[in-house]
């Protein structure tokens, strides 16, 4: 049972005949608070069962982090007795359910209502739902019931793909390379094209003897980059992707950077298939199982939204393991993983040789801005503490990247605003040379 605002007010009345007749206002009190009672009593027994309700959830939509979407709940009156009250529709707080998010309730026995709800999600992932509570007035207003039920919901926030508004000008950048713009890239890639006639600046080791001797006037060849390739992109979600970088995980500033490159090589024609995990393989997309450059997007969002960094070391001989089981031929390797010295050189570098051995492999990692502001903090006593803490980490990391580069590696350590551009850029420049 419910009380409502109207029996405090109705309470207070009782105090009018103490002010009134202080001699006889005990019996009168008491007397009035015993009727209180009993319409409170009565008001909440005519109430209907918050029971008689039906609940039924529609799917909720997918959405991009911080975009908003709906979700609808189908509310009919399975009783007797019109249904007046209150509905609430709860979601955990990262949900974003934006007010209202108490609804109304007017409804007549056998009738339906839609209760819609507006999510503005705050975190990557699923976001379930708490519970839907729902309080019935009595005919009077002073009491009613109320009852929680939990309906089955969630809303996938997506990664939002900030890089996305760097995809025009890398698509350009590749249009370049693969000659359908105007401006024509010489000697680069490794299938052939076409023949053309020699021009001034032309590669020498380009020209075409025989078809020069069949034309009588010099000609070249031209090449495209290579196309059908296999790019495989290898999502750390292990401890050190835990870390936050800004206002995210390290993890979401990787996601962005694997998405933006994702969607670059599958409009070069070449495969991308995405295996995150830690201690065990948490998603897996193959490109086999996508059609389309839009399927394949939309299966590795949908595949990274509810990963979640684990709190346990990477297990990079299981995550070597699972690329190899991927592909036997030579494949690009992107290995997005902090390049934390601790965990790399005892768990990555016993297994790069074996990676390296067939593949061409990048190491890239979202870098702190955080640390380069310590290094030049040494303003009192503390901040040069801070600064000589920020330097050791500094050449510790440096020597690191050191170690991976002579085992053959590339590696990339941006802040979480440039690191998606430098990827993208590594892989046309790799694309170009023919080094895929």
């Amino acid at each position: 049972m419910i009380l409502r605002g109207p029996v405090v007010a109705l309470a207070l009345l009782g105090l009018l005949p103490v002010l009134l007749w202080p001699a006889a206002s005990g019996p009168v009190a008491a007397g009035w608070l015993v009727g209180v009672s009993a319409l409170v009593v009565a008001d909440a027994v005519a109430a209907p069962r918050p029971t008689s309700l039906e609940l039924h959830r529609s799917p909720v939509a997918q959405v991009r982090l911080r975009e908003e979407t709906m979700t609808t709940l189908l509310v009919t009156n399975h009783g007797r007795r019109r249904v007046r009250g209150v509905l609430r529709d709860a979601w955990v707080p990262s949900a974003g359910a934006q007010e209202p998010t108490r609804h109304p309730l007017d409804l007549p026995p056998g009738e339906r209502r839609r209760v819609v709800t507006t999510l503005r999600p705050t975190r990557r992932g699923d976001r379930p739902a708490v519970g839907v509570t729902v309080r019935t007035h009595g005919p009077l207003g002073l009491a009613g019931r109320q009852g929680t039920v939990l309906v089955p919901g969630a809303v996938r926030s997506l990664p939002p793909f900030r890089s996305r508004r760097h995809l025009p000008a890398k698509l350009a950048q590749l249009r370049q390379l693969d000659g359908r713009s105007a401006v024509r890239t010489r000697g680069q890639g490794t299938e052939f094209d076409s023949l053309r006639d020699y021009v001034e600046g032309d590669d020498v080791r380009s020209i075409d003897w025989r078809a020069t001797a069949r034309r009588q006037h010099v000609v070249v060849r031209t090449w495209q980059p290579e196309r059908d390739r296999r790019v495989i992109l290898v999502l750390d979600t292990a401890r050190t992707s835990a870390a936050r970088v800004g206002d995210e995980p390290r993890l979401d500033a990787a996601m962005d950077a694997a998405l933006l490159l994702a969607a670059l090589a599958s409009r070069a024609g070449d495969r991308v298939d995405l295996v995150a995990g830690d201690r065990a393989v948490r998603a897996r997309v193959g490109s086999g199982t996508t059609t389309g450059r839009s399927g394949l997007l939309h299966q590795l969002v949908t595949a990274m939204a509810p990963l979640e960094p684990a709190l346990l070391e990477a297990d990079w001989p299981m995550l070597a393991g699972a690329v190899t089981t991927l592909t036997r031929r030579r494949a690009l390797v992107v290995l997005l993983t902090p390049l934390e010295p601790a965990a790399l050189e005892e768990g990555l570098l016993p297994v790069l040789p074996s990676l390296t051995a067939h593949h061409r492999v990048v190491v890239a990692s979202v870098a702190d801005p955080a640390l380069h502001d310590l290094q030049r903090s040494a303003d009192d006593v503390a901040g040069a503490y801070a600064a000589a803490a920020a330097e050791r980490t500094a050449a510790l990391r440096h020597r690191t990247a050191t170690a991976l580069s002579q085992l053959g590696v590339s590696v990339l350590d941006e802040p979480p605003e440039q690191l998606p551009v430098a990827l993208a850029d590594h892989y046309l420049a790799l694309k170009a040379q023919g080094l895929l």
